[in-house]
């Protein structure tokens, strides 16, 4: 497994607890923001090896984004969900087709 493939799934089931509703808000305030740091880390390093490697970059990029905004309670829940299904959406595209 290539290492964008694996930093691809580690945000996206990252990205998928911080959409929970109250358990992701609980998370990013508990720790004082400094998952929403940590969460755009990640995808800048997941963004340089998704260039690399060649593969899909939207999830990462969405998650910059969402990373940016997503100390706005309701929007940051909204956008945690959608850069988790990229993400999702991203890796597991490149697990099917890898068995055709």
């Amino acid at each position: 497994m290539s290492n964008a493939r694996i930093f691809m799934l580690i945000t996206a089931l990252l990205e998928g607890i911080l959409g929970i509703p109250i358990l992701g808000g609980s998370i990013v305030i508990g720790f004082g923001y400094v998952p929403l740091f940590m969460m755009f880390v990640l995808h800048i390093i997941t963004l340089v090896l998704s260039m690399k490697e060649y593969k899909d970059m939207h999830g990462s990029i969405a998650g910059i984004i969402t990373s940016c905004i997503a100390w706005i309670p309701i929007v940051g829940m909204i956008c945690h969900i959608i850069t988790a299904i990229l993400l999702f959406l991203s890796y597991f595209k490149y697990s099917f087709a890898r068995h055709r």
